[in-house]
């Protein structure tokens, strides 16, 4: 049953953290070998496993501030997806479909079957990629600022964004992020400048969108630049067991708002999908 809101939210995504053959490499952060690259993820607290994903350009780092709230629930699995932040892609290549097989098969590697997660923009993409891929192993999910295809007013963005176009302040917003050295910084750019051209990688149908069991809210911006309203009412229209959640006068990823009771409004769909028994 399908339930449609208007609330201020943020996005996240988590898991649990398993003994395993890994290099640690910061507190509690950790790399293990997946699909030919060097994958980061973090954990933090105990509890219910919670997955997070980040956007493109991000890392586990644009979720610091919440970390410590859901920790008090759950243990958090932040990862960072193929060439963001501690992780490597020596292809310099990047699809969503792909960053799916990645983050499963750290799932797999972490014997974790079954998850509840939450992903903003990119990583909400690689969210339902991977509950349409092995729909089974999603119990929920939260979906922020995130498509199911590129419309033109996103391309246009992309079209604009190229690395010969980084400015001195570009880079050291996203060296934050990116410890690998300013090329990496720059392969990710190249990257988001090719999805213009990118048809076939976020190209979800109807049908294949009512393949997803899991329970799912989706959160938007109505003033979202990249993808307009409209997609996240299809998507809402499509995913059973679907609510949706409109941002008043949210951009892409309305998230850092204070006023955006975030961390109650998901802890509460995670634990009942808004049931009101």
């Amino acid at each position: 049953m399908h339930t449609l809101r208007s609330v201020f939210v943020l996005a996240v995504m988590w898991l649990h953290p398993f003994a395993l053959a890994q290099a640690v490499t910061t507190a509690n952060g950790h790399t293990v070998a997946v699909n030919g690259i060097e994958l980061h993820y973090e954990t933090h607290g105990e509890g219910e496993p919670l997955l997070l994903l980040h956007g493109f350009g991000g890392s586990v780092k644009s979720w610091e501030k919440f970390i410590p709230a859901f920790a008090k629930k759950h243990q958090v699995i932040a990862v960072d997806l193929r060439g963001h932040g501690r992780s490597n892609n020596p292809s310099r290549e990047f699809t969503h479909r792909q960053a799916a097989r990645d983050v499963m098969a750290l799932l797999d590697i972490l014997k974790v079957r079954k998850i509840k997660a939450m992903g903003i923009s990119t990583g909400g993409m690689t969210l339902i990629h991977m509950a349409t891929t092995e729909p089974a192993r999603i119990d929920a999910m939260v979906l922020i600022g995130a498509t199911i295809y590129f419309p033109e007013q996103a391309r246009e963005i992309m079209r604009r964004r190229a690395p010969d176009r980084l400015k001195p302040e570009d880079f050291e917003r996203m060296r934050r992020h990116h410890l690998r050295g300013d090329d990496q910084i720059r392969a990710l750019i190249e990257q988001f400048h090719r999805f213009k051209d990118s048809y076939d990688d976020m190209n979800f149908t109807g049908p294949y969108l009512s393949t997803i069991t899991a329970r799912t809210l989706i959160i938007h911006g109505d003033r979202d630049e990249f993808f307009p309203v409209i997609i996240p009412v299809e998507m809402y229209r499509s995913i059973p067991r679907s609510s949706l959640w409109i941002v008043p006068n949210g951009g892409h990823v309305p998230i850092n708002d204070p006023d955006v009771p975030f961390v109650q409004v998901a802890e509460r769909f995670l634990a009942d999908g808004f049931n009101k028994e």
